[in-house]
Formats: C-alpha cells, structure tokens, sequence
C-alpha cells in the first residue's frame, strides 16, 4: 500500500502536468510544488521510478506511468470532493480548506468517497474552479487562459484560481475574484506590470502580473 509521502509526489507531478499540458514535468517543479529540496525530491523521485510509479529522465524531468497517474487520479478527486464537502456542506471558507483536504484525503475510503461524490450531487469542478476527476480517472479540460494575457477592453470570466495559499486566497475572495466571476479588464500597463479591472460595478482596481497569473479565465 503506497504511503501517503508515495501519493502526495503523483499528486503534483499531475497537477503539474494538468497545468503545463505536458506528460512529462521537470524535477524543479515537483521540488517547489512540494516546498522539498532538490536532493530530497530526487531521492524520492528515483524509489518512485524503482517501483513502477513513474518514469526518470535525469536532468529532464518525470512522466507517471499508468499505474502512478490513476493513483495520482484518485488522490485529486479525493482532495478536490473533500474541499467541496468543507466549504459547502462544513461551511469552511476557502482559504481553509486546502491543508484540511491534504490531511482528510489519506484516510478516507473509496466507499466513503463515491458516498460523498453522491451527497454532493456529483459536482463538477472544486471551490477554486479546478475540475473533479470522475471515478473513472477523466477530468474535464476547458480552453483558459491567464488574466494578465487578457487584453484590454475584454470581457472575461473566471474558472480557476490556481494559487492554493490562504492569504491569496483571502484577498481574491476580498475583490471578488471567485470562480464564475466576471471581469472587465480595463487596461494593460505593461511598463506598471499591471492591469485594470473591474468587477460589475464596483471601483475599479489594479493587479499585479503576479496575481493575474494565478487567476485562469475564459473569455
């Protein structure tokens, strides 16, 4: 039975790849998606290979096999179906809920989750917009893009925030920027590094190019 440590590292090797639309992920990312060590990463990193998880290409990066992608799978529908029962049935905020779901998400059975997928009403996508995996291991992709390569004079509206830290989570719930949200991008100040937005009616405010890449839109 794979630990926990085993199925924290496919988990963000797959996030990673969802995110980057590439199969194979480079170790500097599994490194800081982790908050780990170079060293400590690729110690782990070749176990993992050793015993059928993945695939190592030194100084390239890793690729799950099948087996460590359905593995990685069901590890983000666990965590994603568990922060959506905190939030909506717990009534957690969710700047909360990620620490919450990596600890719940270990120690939950498959019984006990296709139960809660069900008292959920089988949703979709998790409270920061990321799409559910079904049972089956498929999860939705839409077409996205970030905020701060939105033009100005766009419309947008939010499907994601990709940044899981509380105090981000926290301001972007404070302005409004929630999944479902629809945004006016009103300039583009590239030499500021920002941008204007406006969210209904409401003042207008500016963003950082840091934050508007953490913030995934559809236009």
């Amino acid at each position: 039975m794979p630990t926990s440590t085993v199925e924290n590292y496919l988990k963000q090797i797959l996030i990673v790849s969802l995110e980057t639309n590439s199969p194979e992920v480079p170790m500097g990312k599994v490194a800081q998606g982790l908050s780990v060590t170079s060293g400590t990463a690729t110690t782990m990193i070749k176990n993992l290979a050793e015993n059928g998880w993945l695939h190592y290409y030194p100084r390239r990066g890793v690729r799950l096999t099948r087996k460590g992608k359905a593995l990685a799978m069901n590890m983000l529908r666990r965590h994603r179906l568990l922060e959506t029962f905190l939030v909506e049935t717990l009534g957690l905020d969710w700047s909360e809920i990620h620490q919450e779901a990596e600890e719940l998400e270990h120690a939950i059975s498959e019984k006990v989750l296709e139960k809660l997928d069900e008292f959920l009403g089988r949703p979709r996508q998790d409270p920061h917009g990321h799409p559910i995996p079904t049972r089956g291991g498929v999860i939705r992709r839409s077409s996205t893009q970030s905020l701060l390569s939105c033009k100005a004079g766009s419309k947008v509206t939010i499907e994601s925030i990709t940044d899981q830290e509380s105090d981000f989570l926290k301001f972007a719930r404070k302005r409004q920027l929630f999944p479902g949200q629809v945004l006016s991008v009103l300039s583009h100040e590239k030499l500021a590094d920002a941008i204007t937005l406006q969210v209904g009616g409401a003042a207008p405010f500016s963003l950082g190019s840091r934050s508007s890449e953490k913030i995934l839109v559809q236009a």
